[in-house]
């Protein structure tokens, strides 16, 4: 069992510390997720449901990825770490300028600087582990999907 728990500790760990970032935006913008219904919404705006339920897999990925890169020892893991928690910080910060602030346009701003921090994550990962890149596919498609959400918000609010 102890070896167990040595193998999969970071793993375990990382994607806490993802799902904590996640949670912890979830938790100080709780009072303001009503305005999603509220405002006007482009044309394939998803149901509010849906937001928590794909973050969760996303920020388990995303988690699973870091742990990956983590584990592989590259001297490039380092630098590829520091953008990870960058875009992790930016991720975060969307949601508060998002909801809390209400700020649509730099949010949309905002949500092109994750984009592109992303992309160079990607990137970085796939220099080091492809898998620990392809993991995060998911996430850049979603991301993508929210700037295409928060500009058409910006535009129609």
């Amino acid at each position: 069992m102890i070896s167990l728990w040595k193998k999969i500790k970071i793993y375990v760990i990382s994607v806490l510390i993802s799902l904590g970032v996640g949670g912890l935006s979830a938790l100080l913008t709780k009072n303001n997720m009503e305005i999603y219904s509220s405002i006007n919404r482009p044309p394939l705006s998803p149901p509010s449901f849906l937001f928590p339920i794909v973050w969760t897999i996303l920020f388990i990925l995303m988690g699973i990825s870091a742990a990956i890169i983590y584990k592989s020892h590259s001297p490039l893991r380092r630098s590829a770490l520091r953008v990870y928690i960058v875009q992790l910080i930016f991720n975060f910060l969307w949601t508060l300028i998002f909801f809390n602030v209400q700020a649509y346009t730099f949010a949309s701003v905002w949500i092109i600087a994750l984009l592109a921090l992303i992309v160079f994550m990607i990137i970085k990962f796939y220099k080091i582990k492809p898998l620990a890149a392809y993991l995060q596919i998911p996430y850049l498609l979603w991301v993508t999907f929210a700037s295409y959400l928060t500009i058409a918000i910006a535009v129609l609010n």
